[in-house]
């Protein structure tokens, strides 16, 4: 969970965000000029400005611009003051990234924050009116006290299981479920519970009980009592709402029920109309800390008058690399799968992905190490690389491979980039030079980016790394990621027209710096699936894709394997370009060959079948079989009258925006649904089972004059064109159907539309 520095701060929860640099770029322009350059779909966000608004938005698809847009075009529009809205998101990079594109967008003074910053923020300002006396003291990290909460219960935990135990008791408490409740809880759930539940329901009370006597809350404690406090004094969230007016909740697939608990106080009765949330239920892969993509899912049942835009068009990966995305989805089940967004690259074609087997672990490791070379020498940057695993004990293989090639590498989750001892140095150093102005002895440089690196040179910062690897090398990168971000700073700001020098320069990494907001270091990065989420890469390499390994082995039920299923399809969705999917057959060299490729890549990589495949004609899943061996593959529909994208399923199959001038021929549509009809009077079935209104009208538009033709059209299958194929190419050419349906076993209808 992130730390919460930058929120242990007095004064109103209300202001916004320290910074005394104020970068914005309110004049540029009137309102409209926030709305340039973006797509139709990110067009209908930014200018949704009144709720309920919900926004499902695929890997890639400009998710963050739109809502920051929508945000920046309500505020300069004049609807929104910006003091009066909160953004909301689930890590402080997201939430200093957000900030950042705001101030850029004008629209200085909107708070942008985590749940847990902001719940901080009120918490500690209300409570001496709410309850009197200081604000208990925050645990930044609970393991210790749970430790001693184990002892006291006389149990002995080795330190992995120290871990889950502690992640068990996040788990039950944004779950809102008690210690009393606990084991109930989990054998109704049928949740893989760390240890006996009655055990972890004794440590739960003891250390609740613990904190309490000491005066203690904890992360999951900040969302409680805010929640609470606005739940029991109704002044206090009379206040609280007269200020915020307008939410937007990003990664809404992960809210968990404490964060909506609080989310409803903060909106009160009849919230929706100030509410935007964005998010994609096929990305919700936390479900193991309480996210549940229910609220998502389940938007539109709360508020029937909201506005929802889908954005597919996937401006980060290639063809290809979405075209994997869409196929490994397509094999989904489950509620977030009936719900999953078919992505449209935006992008030029580049390299299908790689599939490589390989004999043991170091192979793979050593193999892969080699490729990455490779590619720098090509002019890839190593910070544009990326090793993604399933589980964190899998670096260590990788990280000796890259060393052993002198490739420098950064494990994510490691050591904070503010937090380095280097990079401390080179910000005392920079406010100094700031501060002295023309004295600084860097006036000299042509621009920004030089100045920084004559400043960086007192602490021997040179134009070329090092030779070899290790610590200093690390110490370079780190100073030259502070050069980079020089470089892209001036860059932003003289795009915006405003003036660069090298004190907005350290207001910004301070504003950074609060929000954890690192650079990119120039070294390949290491990081499990789930640490990857919200980043992107021009090459990925997913390493060690193995049954057991992904899906895990303690995945058992079918909700937990679609969630490993989502973990791979996040890591996919991770590559702009190069993709490259491996998995080793035994762990060491001459070991047993026993693994098998994980499950998630049969009917995907070359030589495999999809899982349940059956050949055609022998009985469920034929049909299916069929139409991918007969019919051309999809690409991105679009209306023939706009040409704008299409996504809801009824437009597909129209090949038109259901606003825009329809070429249907009446006559025809009558015809053909008095023989639907017809039809399924003999079959004693529903008219939709024969075809649906909505393929009825795209015959009746399309007019299809062959079989080919008819063929194409949307919910016309290889068994439907065998059936009803010749009655109805004859009703489309005017004439009376001729034959009988062809009598084809084990039909499937189409789903309503």
């Amino acid at each position: 969970m992130e730390r919460m520095q930058e929120d242990l701060l007095s004064g109103s929860p209300f202001d916004g965000h320290h910074d005394a640099h104020r970068t914005g770029s309110a004049d540029a322009g009137g309102p409209d000029a926030v709305l340039a350059g973006l797509d139709p779909e990110q067009r209908a966000v930014a200018t949704a400005l009144h709720g309920p608004v919900c926004v499902l938005a695929g890997a890639g698809t400009g998710k963050t611009r739109a809502i920051t847009h929508r945000i920046a075009y309500g505020v300069r529009s004049g609807v929104y003051q910006p003091q009066q809205v909160l953004a909301v998101t689930f890590t402080a990079r997201a939430a200093g990234e957000m900030r950042g594109r705001l101030r850029q967008l004008g629209a200085d003074g909107v708070q942008a924050r985590t749940f847990h910053a902001a719940a901080l923020r009120q918490l500690q300002y209300f409570w001496p009116r709410a309850v009197g006396g200081p604000v208990p003291q925050l645990l930044e990290r609970k393991v210790q006290l749970v430790a001693e909460a184990a002892g006291r219960c006389g149990l002995r935990v080795q330190r992995t299981e120290l871990r889950d135990l502690t992640a068990e008791i996040e788990w039950a408490k944004v779950t809102q479920t008690g210690p009393d409740d606990y084991p109930a809880v989990v054998a109704k759930s049928g949740r893989d519970a760390p240890r006996d539940p009655a055990e972890t329901a004794q440590v739960y009370r003891v250390y609740e009980e613990t904190k309490s006597r000491r005066g203690n809350i904890d992360f999951e404690d900040v969302l409680l009592l805010t929640a609470a406090i606005l739940e029991d004094r109704p002044d206090i969230a009379d206040q609280v709402r007269a200020q915020y007016r307008h939410f937007t909740v990003d990664e809404y697939q992960d809210v968990s029920p404490l964060q909506q608990r609080l989310l409803d106080q903060w909106t009160g009765p009849g919230g929706g109309t100030s509410l935007c949330v964005v998010g994609d239920a096929s990305q919700t892969i936390y479900s193991f800390t309480g996210a549940t993509p229910d609220y998502l899912l389940g938007f539109r049942t709360r508020h029937p008058e909201a506005t929802v835009v889908k954005l597919v068009r996937d401006y980060r990966s290639t063809p290809q690399v979405v075209h994997l995305a869409n196929g490994l989805l397509a094999q989904a089940r489950g509620q977030a799968a009936r719900h999953r967004l078919e992505l449209v690259s935006q992008r030029e074609a580049g390299p299908e992905p790689v599939y490589t087997e390989y004999e043991d672990e170091p192979t793979e490791a050593e193999t892969t190490a080699r490729r990455i070379k490779d590619l720098l020498a090509t002019g890839v940057r190593a910070s544009e690389i990326a090793v993604l695993f399933r589980t964190n004990g899998q670096s260590e293989v990788y990280e000796q491979a890259l060393a052993d090639l002198g490739v420098p590498y950064q494990l994510k989750g490691a050591e904070r980039f503010f937090e380095r001892p280097e990079v401390r140095d080179a910000g005392v150093l920079l406010r100094g030079a700031a501060r002295a102005g023309s004295d600084a002895g860097a006036d000299d440089a042509p621009d920004l980016a030089g100045q920084v690196r004559a400043v960086l040179a007192a602490r021997g910062f040179t134009p070329e790394p090092p030779a070899g690897s290790g610590a200093v090398r690390d110490r370079w990168e780190s100073l030259a990621a502070l050069v980079r971000l020089a470089e892209e700073f001036e860059r932003g700001r003289t795009a915006d027209g405003l003036a660069t020098d090298l004190a907005a320069y350290v207001a910004e990494l301070d504003a950074r710096a609060a929000a954890q907001h690192a650079p990119a270091v120039e070294g390949v990065t290491l990081a499990s699936l789930h640490a990857a989420k919200g980043l992107e890469w021009d090459a990925v390499f997913l390493v060690g894709l193995t049954e057991g390994t992904l899906p895990i082995i303690y995945a058992k039920t079918d909700e937990q394997i679609e969630e490993e299923r989502r973990l791979l399809y996040v890591g996919v969705t991770r590559a702009r370009k190069h993709l490259t999917l491996s998995w080793a057959l035994s762990r060491s060299p001459g070991g047993r060959a026993s693994r098998k490729p994980s499950r998630f890549l049969d009917g995907l990589r070359p030589g495999s079948s999809a899982p349940g495949t059956r050949p055609a004609g022998r009985g469920r899943g034929a049909e299916a079989g069929e139409r991918s061996a007969g019919r051309r593959v999809r690409g991105p529909v679009t209306c023939r009258v706009c040409e704008r994208v299409l996504t809801d399923a009824v437009e597909r199959k129209l090949r038109r925006c259901e606003s825009c001038p329809s070429t249907m021929d009446e006559a025809l549509y009558e015809r053909l649904r008095e023989w639907r009809a017809a039809q399924a009077r003999e079959q004693g079935a529903p008219a939709y089972v024969v075809f649906t209104d909505a393929t009825l009208m795209a015959i009746a538009e399309d007019v299809p004059a062959n079989r080919q033709e008819l063929a194409g059209i949307s919910g016309v299958g290889a068994m439907k064109l065998d059936k009803y194929g010749a009655a109805v190419l004859s009703l489309c050419a005017g004439e009376e159907p001729t034959g009988d349906p062809v009598d084809v076993t084990d039909d499937q209808p189409e789903e309503p539309a």
